[in-house]
């Protein structure tokens, strides 16, 4: 039985269209290395000035494409559909990112986890689930992605894939 659920944010309740290759090249420029895949690994290494830095890139690129996101239709109904659930967001996006698009598309989560809390999509299920208080076998996790997938089969949780 589903008594709460965690969304995903980008490709799976929206489309952000971000220039990955040039924000990566940014990172790239200022870690002093092109060795910055995986990301979120690379970060979580850095001295906290030069993570802040990374942080504020990454969140002036998401403002920027805002302008321009699309919604998921498909993941649009998933959030309609458990309205009434308790729910959680859980996103590599940043707090100024979420919080707009939160307030421009009415949507409303008992808690979000962004990445400047956690790096780690396997450990923002894990809070998000304690914050829900609900076992990961009553839990639905709906991503996009193939990591979102791995990480909800590393939790045990339920997960359901939305496509484009």
């Amino acid at each position: 039985m589903i008594e709460a659920v965690i969304f995903d944010l980008d490709g799976t309740l929206i489309y952000l269209p971000i220039d990955y290759k040039r924000l990566f090249q940014r990172f790239s420029e200022i870690m002093k290395t092109s060795d910055i895949h995986p990301l979120t690994e690379k970060i979580l290494e850095l001295d906290k000035e030069t993570r802040e830095r990374i942080f504020e890139v990454w969140s002036n690129a998401e403002l920027e494409a805002m302008a321009d996101i699309t919604v998921n239709k498909d993941g649009m109904a998933l959030y309609r559909k458990f309205l009434e659930k308790p729910k959680a967001l859980v996103t590599m996006q940043g707090e100024m990112l979420v919080k707009n698009v939160l307030k421009r598309l009415d949507l409303s989560f008992n808690f979000v986890i962004t990445r400047e809390r956690c790096l780690d999509r396997v450990q923002q299920l894990k809070m998000a689930a304690r914050k829900l208080k609900v076992s990961f076998s009553n839990l639905l996790f709906i991503g996009n992605t193939e990591n979102d997938f791995l990480s909800a089969k590393k939790v045990r949780c339920q997960f359901l894939r939305v496509g484009k």
